[in-house]
């Protein structure tokens, strides 16, 4: 009976292990870099890289390692592929309650002080905790285990500025230069520097910053890299003197998305652009506030997208602090509707999509595009893309009304069904297939499966793409 059991044993272990097998032969191929046009990410098979991020960024200050793989596992159940941005060492504002750094069972990420003080902020950069980085190791080794690539942020600015300050430009270099050699082995890694970095005006502030991420550029320069600027409207390139470091270009925004979003898209030189940081799930930020709701942060995913983004990262109030309670907050509406979404956009050439800022494809039925102070929940514009062949068409609603389309932006004869991004349900529209010419109206078919009323519409050639 024994033997009957340890035989069952090892055979449930060894299916297991062919579960996990066959899920990464399915995880895309680390590193990632960019794509021919610049516009969006690829793996290394070329394969898009749609940016579907979360925000832990007191994961290692906050969790144990049982604790760290049960949040991986449920992000990657979720659809997840990246996580933006877990901050490499954790006090100050945002972590007021630790007061030294440290992990959760109390290892320090420094072994020594500069002179002036015995806290964090008068940390030695140049004397890391072997313990300490062992652990960020291993976090990064349980994201990959759940496909999970990881933006890192080397020294986050709304705590770590005064310790930057007290080390100085070349410590801060060489500090870079030893998570470069670090972390370059690790094929799904890359770096996001900044967060609130309101200071980055400061010539001082912005060269401290940037030391560091010129130290990682210097020893490891295929890593991706990116930078968040000021709350609450900003992109990475805002910032000129960043440009030559970075990789990837992060939008920043508590407006209507598609205001920042387009500007990061226009923005020289061409990289890709993302949402890095807006309305969070389960929180009431931004002057004036806006509370984070499912259909707040439906808005801010879709215009993303339909504005040149290539992804972007989800931030949920309890999953950025892990707060007391975060357990419990994992699988929000917001969460199963950001599944919706990604599964939607990675069912279609999303990477081929070209914002319609001129209004060629859709002629009337806009809404109001508002200002930047304008709240997310309030506005009613809607955003449209489609792809250089004419083969695909989607315009987002954030509340109904008729739209007019432009036909002959489709290259034959159209196909047109309703997408519900509260349930991912779609529902074809009568009367097909349209013609490519002249002007079409559309209108959706009353509430959606939340009772809200934003939908989008999904145009596309029936001789080029079927659904």
């Amino acid at each position: 009976m024994l033997i009957a059991t340890l035989g069952g044993a090892a055979a449930a272990a060894q299916t297991l292990s062919s579960q996990r097998k066959r899920r990464q032969l399915e995880f895309p191929a680390y590193p990632l870099k960019l794509s021919a046009n610049k516009r969006y990410l690829v793996d290394q098979n070329n394969r898009p890289f749609l940016i579907v991020g979360d925000s832990p960024q007191g994961l290692i200050s906050r969790l144990t390692d049982a604790e760290a793989d049960k949040y991986f596992a449920d992000r990657q159940a979720h659809g997840f592929n990246a996580v933006g941005w877990i901050d490499v060492v954790c006090a100050g504002r945002d972590f007021p309650n630790n007061k030294d750094a440290s992990t959760v069972d109390g290892i320090k990420p420094f072994t020594g002080y500069v002179a002036g003080g015995k806290d964090y902020q008068h940390y030695d950069l140049s004397k890391p905790n072997a313990a300490y980085f062992m652990r960020l190791d291993h976090i990064v080794k349980l994201a990959a285990l759940h496909g999970i690539f990881v933006f890192i942020d080397p020294m986050e600015t709304v705590g770590w500025l005064p310790t930057l300050r007290n080390n100085g430009l070349t410590a801060a270099y060489t500090y870079g230069q030893f998570l470069g050699r670090r972390y370059r082995k690790f094929p799904n890694v890359a770096w996001l520097s900044g967060n609130d970095f309101v200071s980055w005006k400061n010539p001082t502030d912005d060269a401290l910053t940037r030391e560091v991420a010129r130290g990682i550029k210097s020893v490891d320069p295929k890593q991706l890299q990116s930078v968040e600027l000021n709350y609450e409207t900003s992109s990475s390139l805002d910032d000129q003197t960043w440009s030559p470091l970075i990789s990837l270009n992060g939008t920043y925004t508590y407006s209507p998305t598609y205001m920042q979003m387009l500007h990061s898209y226009n923005q020289t030189p061409v990289m890709p652009t993302y949402l890095l940081e807006a309305h969070y799930d389960l929180e009431d930020v931004g002057h004036p506030p806006d509370y984070g709701t499912p259909a707040v942060l439906r808005r801010e995913e879709y215009w993303t997208v339909l504005s040149g983004g290539a992804g972007q990262f989800y931030g949920n109030h309890y999953t950025w602090s892990f707060d007391s309670g975060w357990e419990s907050h994992l699988d929000t509406v917001g969460v199963k509707q950001l599944t919706i979404w990604s599964r939607f956009f990675t069912a279609l050439p999303w990477q081929n999509l070209i914002p319609d800022q001129n209004h060629k494809v859709v002629i009337s039925g806009l809404g109001s595009y508002g200002d930047w102070k304008t709240k997310v929940s309030l506005s009613t514009y809607s955003t449209a893309a489609m792809t250089p062949n004419g083969s695909l068409v989607i315009v987002y609603m954030p509340t109904a009304r008729t739209l007019t389309i432009n036909m002959a932006s489709l290259n034959g004869l159209v196909v047109g069904k309703w997408f519900d991004p509260t349930d991912g349900a779609y529902m074809p529209i009568p009367g097909g297939p349209f013609l490519n010419t002249g002007a079409q109206q559309f209108t959706p078919p009353g509430k959606n499966h939340d009772g809200d009323s934003d939908w989008v519409l999904l145009l596309s050639a029936e001789h080029s793409h079927k659904k």
